[in-house]
């Protein structure tokens, strides 16, 4: 394995996570910066809250797309099963703390769906089903944001992928909890915002 190409792969995973399609399409298409607004995050559900449906459609669209090109990034330098998974965890970590943004970002929510699409479709396609289902009854994107988190995990090893997809696909669920801190706080004291409530 070249190390050069490892290192490569990590570095350009990182820098096309960082790229900030939030701020990029809140600009274009309404002249405003999404962090200065609602929740301040530039992923999909504040691009909902502050640009409206089609701009946070494009929003989550690139956002998962990071998160697939990553992957084959690492599959097109290096091959394999590890890198591939290490440069998609590179992009969640450039979109959540973006060097565009000074190191500010979104919750990665979106760029993990990305990531495990294409390494684990199976788990990603049952995942992203329960999150649906988990908005559609409660009206939080949070609660499914973290339904998804508990699960990915739990099915990556009920499905018997790899060890390695197993621990970084934990890795991935850290991090959206991570990012889901605020979230978790204003869900038990009743303030968290449901979907839908547009800020402008």
């Amino acid at each position: 394995m070249d190390p050069i190409r490892v290192a490569f792969a990590l570095v350009a995973g990182y820098l096309v996570g960082a790229v900030p399609f939030g701020v990029l399409i809140g600009q274009r298409a309404a002249g405003v910066d999404i962090r200065r607004l609602g929740s301040g995050n530039t992923g999909a559900t504040n691009a909902l809250r502050v640009l409206g449906p089609r701009a946070a459609a494009l929003v989550l669209a690139m956002d998962i797309a990071k998160g697939i090109a990553a992957v084959f990034i690492g599959r097109w330098l290096v091959g394999g099963d590890v890198v591939p998974l290490v440069s998609g965890l590179a992009a969640v970590v450039g979109h959540n703390w973006s060097v565009f943004l000074r190191f500010g970002g979104g919750k990665g929510v979106a760029t993990t769906v990305g990531v495990v699409i294409a390494s684990m479709p199976l788990v990603a396609t049952i995942a992203i089903a329960a999150f649906l289902i988990t908005v559609t009854v409660t009206g939080y994107v949070s609660v499914g944001s973290l339904t998804m988190a508990v699960l990915l995990p739990l099915l990556a090893w009920f499905l018997k992928n790899p060890s390695p997809h197993v621990a970084f696909v934990a890795m991935l669920a850290l991090m959206m909890f991570w990012r889901h801190r605020a979230n978790i706080v204003r869900l038990i004291e009743g303030r968290e915002n449901k979907l839908g409530r547009r800020i402008r």
